[in-house]
């Protein structure tokens, strides 16, 4: 069981060892206690190693820009990637030598911004870009304050909601603290609270000096951006301009902590000269360390912020086109398809199934069967369904462009379609329009399409076979497994009877509970987290047909019900309902896994670390 590296190290080191007998039986005979040698061969190979980089790859957004020919200055290897290169240095090797390294930063959020836009501006008639989204609008920020963020950029995870309702930003730069204060910077440096008190008014806005009052004033006295620290470091510890852009490099995004250390006796000795307080100068470097994991520029907040905003914008006023962005863009955010549709259509957004006779490939906006007057729907794409590929959804489309659909028959033969494609068809559902019930359609499917076009089985009329539609389980079942959501009735509403037996509550009465209040409640966990900053504290939300319930675990009930934890699918919580400042909670004192009550279906979560 020893690594062979080990036992060649081990073997150059004792020469007595010929590395084909038992190495136990040879430290034995030689004197040698085999753990204690195997454990210092193991500690010398690892403190080799520290320091070492853990692989090497390809930066997909990444270039180097040099005044000569860049491989007369640098080692430049080819890449697994059929015509890309790799430059043998890392990042701060170039910075030493002084060659520009430029990072393009790809975001799913781009694309879900321009292709929102690009619906609004079909549905009005007129362009609508990024500048012709209002700035400023009440109404979006009365959302963003009611934590009504699923889908929107940056300000949609459990941690962001918790927030907003407790600092209701009503301004940009409100947005732009927002975006940057939820990193594990302000985290580990522990200025959330002291933001918050001093932004509700609680707690007064102070400044250790005058100094200090230039680098803070706009953050309320806290320091929140990596620019401030820079400040602070100037200002406050006697820094040169060039030690604090060396600092400002060593607590740089994703660097380890360890290019920190140089830095500690001299900017608290810096401070505590200038009449600082060690207690304020402690935190000031508890907050470096945290921006050594990750914290914002201020720039970078506020390009953040921007989408954050235009994002939020779509969703409270534009939700269809919103919501058909969002599926055309996946797989992006902390939510599934089936969690954004469930939301959507909480916010009375027409969703329209999957068809062969109105889908195109990807999700689109449609006229509102149930409202004649202009409102607008989605329906759902063929890239929704399970196992069909993207030319056979684009021959659909391109046939039906040609004229619409007779029958199954000649849908086969136009769009060229095999027996495969027909089935994952039908199972989704999506013949219904020309074949009835996803049984009557999946019988027409398996009459036989060996190569191309559909084939009646001899002796056998489909119009002569009549088949009941699945009841309304088996048809949510079949959608989850093959759309991954369902746009009949969710999953447990039909289980609520059962539920309600149990006491267990919907989110929608939990929401009306004191705080402190004992609570049950019950739901499809749609998402696990257990941040590094939360100290073992695991998050999980549980999902209903009312709405979401956001569950906390502490680390103790983790360890006691780690199986009910890592793997309910369905998940019962007893427990404390917290609730303040708009800010709700199910603080969990026990679980139950009832996921045998959802029988076949499959759910999935979400899970971050």
């Amino acid at each position: 069981g020893v690594d062979l590296g080990v036992v060649d190290q081990i073997a150059k080191s004792h020469r007595w060892w010929d590395g084909k007998t038992g190495l136990a039986e040879r430290f034995a005979e030689n004197g040698v206690d085999a753990q204690s040698e195997l454990a210092r061969h193991w500690g010398g190979l690892s403190e080799r190693l520290m320091g070492f980089p853990r692989h090497l790859s390809q930066h997909p957004g990444g270039f180097v820009i040099s005044r000569g020919k860049l491989s007369r200055l640098v080692p430049i290897e080819n890449a697994a990637m059929a015509e890309r290169s790799v430059v043998q240095w890392d990042k701060n090797d170039l910075d030493s030598l002084g060659l520009l390294k430029v990072d393009i930063l790809g975001l799913g959020m781009l694309s879900v911004i321009r292709r929102a836009l690009a619906f609004v501006a079909g549905q009005r008639g007129e362009p609508f870009e990024m500048q012709d989204i209002p700035a400023e609008d009440p109404a979006t920020y009365d959302m963003i304050c009611n934590a009504d963020t699923v889908g929107v950029f940056q300000i949609e995870s459990r941690a962001q909601m918790s927030m907003l309702p407790r600092m209701r930003p009503r301004t940009f730069y409100d947005l732009v603290i927002e975006v940057a204060i939820i990193r594990p910077g302000p985290i580990q440096g522990g200025m959330i609270h002291p933001y918050l008190l001093r932004r509700q008014g609680l707690e007064p806005v102070s400044y250790p000096s005058p100094d200090m009052e230039k680098a803070l004033r706009r953050t309320l006295g806290v320091p929140i951006f990596q620019e401030q620290v820079m400040q602070i470091a100037m200002l406050a510890a006697g820094f040169t301009a060039g030690e604090a852009d060396q600092l400002r490099r060593a607590m740089a995004a994703w660097r380890r902590k360890g290019g920190l250390g140089r830095f500690e006796e001299k900017l608290i000795q810096g401070m505590r000269e200038r009449g600082y307080t060690r207690e304020f100068a402690d935190s000031i470097y508890r907050q470096i360390q945290g921006f050594a994991e990750y914290g914002f520029p201020e720039s970078h907040a506020a390009s953040f912020a921007l989408l954050a905003y235009a994002s939020s914008w779509l969703k409270c006023h534009e939700p269809a086109a919103f919501l058909a962005a969002l599926l055309n863009s996946q797989p992006m955010g902390f939510y599934s398809p089936s969690q954004l549709v469930q939301d959507a259509r909480r916010h009375q957004v027409t969703v329209l199934a999957v068809d062969v006779c109105a889908s195109d490939w990807e999700a689109r906006l449609v006229p509102d069967p149930a409202d004649p007057a202009g409102k607008t729907a989605v329906r759902l794409g063929l890239n929704m369904v399970s196992g069909l590929q993207q030319e056979a959804g684009w021959r659909i489309e391109e046939a039906r462009a040609v004229r619409v659909f007779a029958d199954l028959r000649d849908l086969a033969l136009r769009a060229h379609l095999t027996r495969h494609d027909l089935q994952v068809l039908a199972a989704a559902n999506a013949l219904q329009g020309l074949a009835g019930n996803r049984r009557q359609a999946l019988w027409q499917a398996l009459a036989g399409v060996p190569e191309r076009g559909l084939l009646r089985p001899a002796g056998i009329h489909e119009e002569e076979l009549v088949l009941e539609p699945p009841s309304e389980a088996d048809g949510i079942v079949q959608d989850y497994k093959t759309l991954g959501l369902t746009l009949g009735r969710h999953p447990l509403a039909l289980l609520r009877a059962s539920l309600a037996e149990k006491r267990f509550l919907p989110a929608a009465t939990l929401r009306g509970f004191a705080n402190g209040q004992l609570a049950r409640g019950c739901g499809i966990v749609t998402m696990r987290q257990r941040p590094g900053t939360a100290k073992g504290v695991k998050f999980i939300t549980n999902e209903d047909e009312t709405g979401l319930v956001n569950v906390i675990v502490w680390p103790t009930l983790v360890e006691k019900q780690r199986k009910e934890v890592l793997d309910s699918s369905l998940l019962g919580v007893y427990g404390v309902w917290q609730s303040e400042r708009g800010v709700s909670h199910l603080v969990a004192r026990r679980l139950v896994d009832l996921s045998w009550m959802l029988g076949p279906l499959a759910t999935t979560s979400r899970d971050f670390a």
